[in-house]
């Protein structure tokens, strides 16, 4: 039985927008049902120490940086440093939503995920009702998304993508697509889907067919 540890933004990983102890627990409910054991662990320092997960799925956003309350950005290094052992080492990540605008602190995130949300170009129109258009039904991910990709969701547009990622699923805005699923193959496989701001949007039948067509892709 696959694992899975599900980072949970904390500190000056975590955003007043965003529930992510919800999403997380959402998150960890669909793995199980899927067939995996899942952990969630908070964004704090030792998160990545005693862990080698088969799969590595960050639900974390940012917030400020005080280091009286959760330490300077010395003290997280090692955190990067794991992370990025993991990674290199070929444990798969899934990247989800604000996780575009996590780990500031460290470039390696960006390269890893291969794009990011950039204040003052990135942004959204309101929460509802959205869709998104698949445009690779070939790839292992979205193969299972022949009726498409809908959620009560924010569509994500100008992310900064960079890097050989393979873009699997976009946001149509004003005549212009704006990736918002996409995979990349390197030391280890990555997938991120800039889906899931609340609960409700866990509760989509597609993108919970996304989500574990994606966790399974990334281990198979």
């Amino acid at each position: 039985m696959p694992h899975a540890l599900v980072l949970v933004g904390r500190g000056r990983y975590e955003d007043p927008w965003h529930d992510h102890a919800a999403t997380s627990h959402a998150l960890v409910a669909l793995l199980e049902d899927a067939g995996w054991t899942a952990r969630l662990r908070s964004t704090f320092p030792d998160a990545l120490d005693d862990d080698v997960p088969d799969l590595l799925v960050v639900n974390a956003g940012s917030g400020p940086v005080d280091p009286a309350f959760d330490g300077a950005d010395d003290v997280w290094r090692p955190f990067h440093d794991r992370r990025a052992a993991l990674t290199d080492g070929g444990v798969p990540v899934l990247a989800v939503h604000q996780a575009a605008n996590t780990f500031e602190d460290d470039p390696r995130w960006a390269a890893t995920l291969g794009g990011r949300w950039v204040e003052g170009t990135s942004w959204h129109p309101p929460l509802g009702d959205a869709a998104f258009r698949v445009v690779d039904h070939a790839h292992p991910v979205t193969a299972d998304l022949a009726d498409g990709l809908a959620a009560v969701d924010e569509r994500y547009l100008d992310l900064q993508v960079s890097g050989p990622v393979h873009v699997l699923a976009v946001a149509d805005h004003e005549g212009t697509p704006h990736p918002v699923v996409w995979a990349t193959e390197g030391p280890a496989r990555v997938v991120y889907s800039a889906l899931g701001h609340d609960v409700r949007s866990y509760g989509s039948p597609s993108h919970r067919a996304l989500l574990r067509s994606a966790a399974g892709w990334l281990v198979g």
